[in-house]
């Protein structure tokens, strides 16, 4: 790892050592205190380990990353009392006394941990001697190692798995004779290792060990990226416990989840896809190739809805204390980063009528679409796929739920709620099987960064794309279900290697959308061409305006996917607060893909895709798994020196854009839907040029009708042009209704006002910072570049209204900006 790494600002870093211990279930029993801001309660972790963490020579351990040689020194456990504890099923109930259901605590706001008691902290990346002994080194104890940040660790003990009555059954002893670590952790191991079709039983026998007593602490420290852990005397990652509990709770400022008020201004609080991911809101192991699973109870009091990443479509079980207990669970093994959580005051929403489109329904395969429905053994590792169940390989349209604040009832009806199924339906009939059970969709609130994210079994939305008519919600509602497959079923082992996912989504919610609205094949072509215009011009625009590192998609390049020993490594540019609201590796991602389709022609391409799904779902990839198996695929006669080599060469480990591209765009011509925008540009430069009085018998111009892609795409053209009087400027408002148009369109409509000053209607512009945060950031850098005292003004007053709400990058990007 980089020694000269900023923290702050620059690579994130993944501490666990992931290379000599995994993670396998995670167990979290929490309570949502409001008042306090605070998540506080326990997580158990269930571990594998496996030859490759047999004792190894001292040659393999790790250098120091720090000056420092000085010892870090352990908090010594407090004598272990062992509390009795309720083992029912799924029934996680079980807290010390003091942490209290629905508790009302104070706020912490102090920032410090209660658990660096003899403690020199680091400011970056651990300096214990022990953050380097993360293996096993002659007579050294083993080392864990878990992200964590923003969280302040009470206590981590061993969990006495063999006291659940019963648990014998996994073990090969008839009887518990005699409790041993060793016994405990072969109880783990087969625990872990229980065949997919046993799941209930062992998420049961999970909710059960989570509850047994502790038998004994461990020593445990943190620093600024991790959670360090220790037995003394365990020297090996097999020795190690192979299940502990910690106990913990979040602060305030935890950069993992947002608490804020909702659009009706009840307090609620998210996880928004934080750079961090969810190191602050649990302890755990970032990397992507920690693969687990996990189940949560969550409580909360009675008046909110928990949402969660969660194979079940939870509902609330009232306890005495007047607070509500929720319970999700997962059987698909995914990385930690993934896990989702939402608690508010969401109400569901529910269609007026309901239609036959509402249930999840099944079809005949025309013989077009059959090449999804493969048969043979899946390449993942065992748990209950989908894939492989004959009634979910056909069902077009899964189970669904839409929540969202009470006032937002109308604008989700108006347009969210009709566009689910057939958005679920023509995702399926591009890609096959759904590689999820069920999916809710949750409106969050007006601080969200983004427009959408996806995670298992949820997608948040923004309420920015409920405005206007039905494009926008579409469009960014296909490309959240693209994530399903994109960067959730199928990840990228190296996250550096964003456009994996971004890319595919971003090519797939053209194809997804044009089937969503049952267009020909022609008009298809036509939208999706006119969408590649756009993006071409977006895409010119970012690399002219972003360092060249931060184009490059592939960064890492041969180096892509190395870890160190432990299994520890850094995500480049990952904590840059710019690097949030750049677009490259969606749209370099999107072009690569749109010219592979176009090298081997639709039919083939997603035939391939098809394939591909199949064969991966379920695993973690890197650029080549997917450029080699396409490229095994293509006749020879369409491969026309296509190489691994020359796509990374030209698109991957460049930065500016790709040659193949820039020859593609200067040869192309202007499709019919941007040719008619053209015409009306022009239309619009000649009233621009009118005097202010004109003949009597000069004709009205007519303008015609334009589609929302159309609308961005005439206003992009408008903003090339060094002047638009006042009088243009209205007629265009009237025109085209623009304060009613979608949120990529009123944008554009936005950068016009703040280019030719039209202060007239500068509300627009106030309005739009405020309520669509996800997109606003670029517009105060416009605001202040102006150098107009005014415009500079309506930022600066934007920004106090919104700052203490705003996301915490966006407003670091945006206060730099301003001051």
């Amino acid at each position: 790892m980089d020694t000269k790494l900023d923290p702050s600002r620059d690579d994130l870093p993944l501490m666990a050592n992931t290379s000599h211990i995994l993670v396998k279930h995670y167990v979290l029993d929490l309570d949502v205190d409001f008042e306090s801001q605070i998540i506080e309660g326990t997580i158990v972790l269930f571990f594998e380990s496996g030859n490759r963490f047999q004792k190894q020579s001292g040659s393999t351990k790790e250098p120091c990353r720090s000056e420092s040689n000085e010892a870090c020194r352990f908090r010594m456990p407090e004598p272990c009392h062992s509390p009795v504890t309720d083992t029912r099923t799924f029934s996680s109930k079980t807290r010390s006394n003091d942490f209290t259901i629905c508790g009302k605590g104070e706020k912490d706001t102090s920032g410090k941990d209660g658990n660096h008691d003899n403690w020199e902290q680091a400011s970056g990346i651990s300096s214990s001697k022990y953050c380097c002994d993360t293996g096993n080194h002659g007579s050294e104890d083993f080392l864990l190692v878990l992200d964590c940040c923003d969280l302040s660790v009470l206590k981590v003990e061993e969990v006495d798995v063999a006291a659940v009555p019963g648990i014998e059954k996994l073990t090969r002893s008839p009887k518990l004779t005699v409790v041993s670590e060793e016994l405990r952790n072969q109880i783990v191991c087969e625990l872990v290792t229980l065949p997919a079709d046993r799941w209930r039983e062992q998420l049961d026998y999970y909710a059960r060990c989570s509850q047994a007593p502790g038998c004994g602490e461990l020593l445990f420290d943190t620093d600024t990226w991790s959670l360090q852990i220790r037995k003394t005397g365990a020297q090996t990652a097999t020795d190690f416990p192979h299940a502990i509990r910690i106990r913990y709770s979040t602060k305030p400022q935890g950069r993992s989840v947002t608490w804020t008020s909702d659009q009706s201004g009840r307090p609620c609080v998210y996880t928004m896809g934080s750079p961090i991911n969810n190191r602050a809101l649990f302890p755990c192991q970032e990397p992507p190739v920690a693969m687990s699973t996990w189940q949560a109870t969550v409580r909360a009091a009675a008046s909110f809805v928990v949402l969660m990443s969660g194979e079940n479509s939870a509902k609330p079980t009232q306890l005495r204390e007047g607070c509500s207990s929720w319970h999700y669970y997962v059987t698909m093994p995914m990385p930690a980063s993934t896990f989702t959580i939402a608690v508010g005051s969401w109400t569901e929403m529910k269609p007026e009528t309901c239609s036959s489109n509402d249930l999840a329904a099944e079809r005949s395969l025309s013989p077009s679409e059959a090449d999804f429905r493969y048969v043979g053994i899946c390449g993942h590792m065992e748990y209950p796929c989908r894939f492989q169940n004959p009634s979910a390989t056909t069902q077009e349209i899964i189970p669904h739920r839409v929540f969202a604040p009470v006032c937002l009832k109308g604008a989700c009806q108006e347009t969210l709620l009709q566009l689910v199924p057939p958005c679920l339906s023509a995702a399926h009939r591009v890609l096959g099987t759904h590689p999820f059970s069920r999916l809710d969709i949750l409106i969050v609130p007006g601080n969200f960064p983004s427009l959408g994210m996806a995670s298992p079994h949820i997608i948040f939305l923004s309420q920015s794309v409920l405005t206007g008519n039905s494009h926008l919600c579409g469009t960014r509602l296909c490309h959240e279900i693209a994530h399903a497959w994109f960067g959730l079923a199928i990840g990228a082992r190296d996250w550096t290697e964003e456009w994996l996912s971004e890319g595919f989504a971003t090519h797939l919610e053209d194809v997804f959308w044009a089937k969503a609205q049952q267009l020909d094949p022609h008009e298809a072509q036509e939208q999706q061409e006119l969408k590649a215009c756009l993006r071409w011009c977006r895409l010119q625009d970012e690399v002219r305006n972003s360092p060249e590192e931060m184009q490059v998609l592939r960064p890492n390049k041969e180096k892509t996917g190395h870890v160190s020993d432990s299994g520890s490594s850094v995500v480049k540019h990952g904590l840059n607060p710019e690097k949030v609201f750049m677009q490259v590796h969606y749209l370099k991602g999107y072009f690569l893909l749109r010219f592979l389709a176009q090298r081997l022609g639709d039919d083939t391409y997603f035939a391939f895709l098809r394939k591909f799904v199949h064969t991966f779902h379920g695993q973690l990839i890197l650029s080549q798994d997917f450029l080699q198996m396409l490229l095994e695929n293509i006749p020879e006669e369409k491969r026309l020196e296509l190489s691994v080599e020359n796509i990374f060469r030209d698109w991957l480990e460049s930065s500016g854009i790709p040659q193949p591209l820039q020859r593609e765009r200067q040869a192309g011509a202007e499709c019919g839907l941007a040719r008619q925008v053209s015409v009306e540009v022009e239309k619009w430069i000649r009233m621009n040029r009118r005097p202010r009085k004109r003949k009597r018998r000069e004709t009205e111009q007519v303008f015609e009708k334009l589609l929302p892609d159309q609308l961005v795409l005439l206003l992009e053209h408008l903003l090339e042009q060094k002047t638009l009087n006042p009088r243009t400027l209205q007629s265009l408002e009237r025109a085209y209704r623009l304060t009613q148009q979608d949120a990529e369109v009123r944008h554009r409509w936005c950068e016009l006002i703040i280019k030719h000053k039209y202060t007239k209607a500068y509300k627009d512009v106030e309005r739009f910072l405020q309520e669509d945060q996800a997109m606003g950031i670029y517009l105060y850098g416009e605001l202040m570049v102006s150098e107009d005292s005014r415009q500079q003004q309506v930022a600066r007053r934007c920004f106090e209204l919104t700052k203490e709400q705003m996301d915490r990058s966006s407003a670091q990007v945006v206060a730099e900006m301003l001051f």
